[in-house]
């Protein structure tokens, strides 16, 4: 075994790897960008070593710097995580030049399942199922408008070099085409400096399932089973479960063996998963299933196949990179129970899933069991940046079977707290409660099929939720009042106490709130010890406290409940279990008169790089129509025209970097036009 690896990654799998290293006694040295001098990763890591700047690019894509830091801190292999370096098959082969082991595949294994079209190519000779589609070399726009007709629409435009549904589109008409494939081709470039595609037919029913392979120096393969990974939204997994629902044992040893024998076909060595896509028009069968791509490195996903085969993946990494056998032979390994995993990201459903950027003022995650487990790079405190994926945890349930895991599944995103940035926290526990995920009506069109049931819509703060709000409010100014009255000459002076004492009247104070556009007043009572709340539907008693964990302890007419809230600006954030409401403070400091966008701007809904305009000066725009394509986290967000009406200003060109909230074209106002 290694006594000492280099981890080329940040976030949770740095933090995942670095766990398992930790366990064999093997030594760990992180990388590090600026952006990242505080995380998590460096902190879990024996040593860290700062590589560079934020951009990816300048970091953790520099396979020079890091080989160097390796050999510098002595290092004996490398772990490459996902992402970034770890399907790079140059990087591979510099680490075996530079006698430094690979924790992954051989440089030939990785080129040959890499690209797509190859892959694809591949499998076709060994037998393999593919989907029908195009993958010859040909890139010229107009034959490959002419393939997607042959193929018949609609088709799916796939990056060759693409992965995490980036380069990805899916295409209905010839008209929609030529937009899609320019769109899919910069993508790929942006993510992996590839802009070729292919184009297959697109199932309408697919679900997406994989087979986790592994294999040693010795000649010995293995797979450990499925993972059902159908949920998803911009092809993105969101979901994932092990094993497939309602899979035929038949099914599950024909795609087993066809995973073992694709791996064994390139002198596969390590974890690596055989994606296929399954017709499920009329349910699983043995042979409705195709070949997709081959991912070389451990997925994101591993965590639901350790958890019902009861293997540590990462362990087995080491232990092949170092020379050793496999742990277990095909006959010593088995399924028990059913493991959901769910990936909590700083997104906004509400807002087409757009990345979003901040400090995360309260993050208290479900409490951690056998069944019960959390993978994560960040911690309370930190900030998303716009730099790197978005993904805040896994979360991962494993329980006896289906029906229990997701009863716990629903119940562990129940107790989940996260506050300061937009997350799919209620997306992902809508999904976990709707009867049609618990029945396994699953295919990758889920998400789509029942948006408007999952998407969750901003909630109208209850009589508990301003009365918690209220008791933020008072428990802050009592902390912040504290050093002060201890300070004083007086600490008992009446004119100091915080319950807004008056000499001929009762101490009171009024509190005011937004909510549905309204303007609410909440008068507060102090007595006996705890406050009157005087809300619309009536008078209630209440006292709280601060928990240990920085939450209230509230008792509100009688209803005792456990809470947790946080400032951000003028907004309260309540939380309570399974439920998540804001509320808007409203100040007099000034008169909002429309803020600097004013009427009629497209702004940016998050920082990123504009790399295509579509409109100019004067032009008259539909509503829909797409007006700039902004490149954030390297995926393309166009945005489009809120309503008809005609450009009366752009104000940046394409490659210009923006902020968050910057007015990027202005439509004359409605009573102009």
């Amino acid at each position: 075994m290694f006594k000492k690896i280099l981890i080329a990654n940040r976030g949770e799998i740095a933090c995942r790897v670095m766990a398992t290293a930790a366990k064999l006694g093997v030594r760990t040295v992180a990388v590090y960008s600026e952006a990242d001098a505080n995380a998590r990763h460096v902190e879990m890591a024996d040593e860290a070593v700062l590589i560079g700047p934020a951009e990816v690019s300048e970091s953790y894509l520099k396979g020079d710097t890091l080989l160097e830091v390796a050999q510098r801190t002595g290092a004996e292999a490398i772990h490459p995580g996902y992402g970034f370096l770890s399907e790079n098959a140059g990087f591979a082969e510099k680490c075996a030049d530079a006698g430094i082991v690979f924790i992954g595949p051989p440089a030939d294994a990785i080129r040959a399942m890499g690209l797509k079209d190859a892959a694809k190519a591949l499998m076709v000779k060994a037998g393999v199922p593919v989907v029908p589609g195009y993958h010859g070399e040909g890139q010229d726009p107009d034959m490959l408008a002419a393939e997607a007709e042959k193929i018949g629409y609609p088709v799916l435009i796939k990056a060759v070099a693409g992965g995490g549904g980036k380069g990805m589109r899916s295409v209905s008409s010839p008209k929609e085409f030529p937009a899609a494939l320019a769109s899919a081709q910069r993508e790929g470039q942006s993510a992996f400096g590839d802009s070729r595609v292919l184009i297959e037919k697109f199932l309408t029913k697919p679900r997406h399932i994989e087979i986790q392979v592994f294999a040693d120096s010795h000649g010995n393969a293995v797979h450990l089973f499925e993972r059902d990974c159908s949920l998803q939204r911009r092809h993105q997994k969101v979901i994932e479960e092990a094993p497939a629902p309602d899979m035929p044992e038949t099914m599950r040893e024909a795609m087993g063996a066809a995973a073992v024998a694709a791996a064994k076909a390139i002198g596969y060595v390590g974890a690596g998963t055989i994606e296929f896509i399954a017709d499920v028009s009329d349910g699983l069968k043995e042979d409705a299933f195709y070949f997709m791509e081959m991912n070389t490195r451990l997925q994101v996903e591993h965590p639901v196949t350790e958890m019902i085969t009861g293997q540590d993946l990462v362990e087995w990494q080491l232990k092949v990179a170092a020379g050793g056998e496999l742990p277990c032979a095909q006959e010593d390994l088995s399924i028990s129970g059913h493991a959901f995993e769910v990936r909590l990201y700083a997104e906004d459903p509400a807002n087409d899933f757009l990345p979003a950027t901040g400090q995360l003022l309260r993050l208290r995650p479900p409490r951690e069991s056998d069944g019960v487990r959390i993978d994560t790079g960040v911690r309370e405190g930190d900030t998303v940046t716009p730099f790197y994926d978005p993904m805040i945890a896994k979360l991962i349930v494993w329980d006896e079977t289906r029906e229990m895991a997701l009863q716990k599944l629903s119940a562990a995103l129940d107790e989940y707290q996260v506050a300061g940035v937009a997350t799919n926290l209620a997306f992902l526990g809508n999904i976990a409660d709707h009867p049609s995920f618990a029945a396994k009506d699953l295919d990758t069109g889920f998400i789509d099929r029942f948006k408007d049931d999952l998407v969750p819509a901003p909630l109208t703060p209850t009589d508990d939720d301003m009365a918690i709000a209220v008791s933020h409010l008072l428990l802050e100014r009592e902390k912040a009042h504290k050093e002060m009255r201890s300070a004083t000459n007086d600490p008992y002076s009446p004119w100091d106490d915080l319950t807004a004492w008056r000499p001929n009247d009762t101490g009171h104070d009024d509190f005011k709130f937004e909510i549905n556009d309204m303007e609410v007043t909440i008068h507060i009572v102090y007595e006996n010890g705890g406050y009157q709340i005087d809300l619309p539907t009536g008078v209630l008693p209440v006292q709280a406290e601060r928990t240990a964990d920085g939450g209230i302890l509230a008792d509100i007419a009688g209803h005792k409940l456990s809470a947790a809230a946080v400032t951000q600006g003028d907004k309260i954030i309540v939380m309570t279990t399974g439920r998540q409401v804001e509320l808007m403070q409203i100040t007099n400091d000034f008169d909002d008169v429309g803020g600097e966008a004013g009427v009629g701007a497209i702004t940016a809904p998050m920082p990123g790089k504009l790399i295509q305009i579509f409109i100019e000066s004067g032009a008259t725009v539909n509503k829909g129509d797409p007006l700039v394509v902004l490149e954030a986290m390297k995926m393309e967000h166009t945005l489009t025209a809120p309503r008809d009406g005609t450009i009366e200003d752009i104000f940046f060109e394409v490659g210009d970097q923006v902020d968050d909230g910057t007015v990027l074209v202005r439509l004359e106002s409605e009573e102009t036009s």
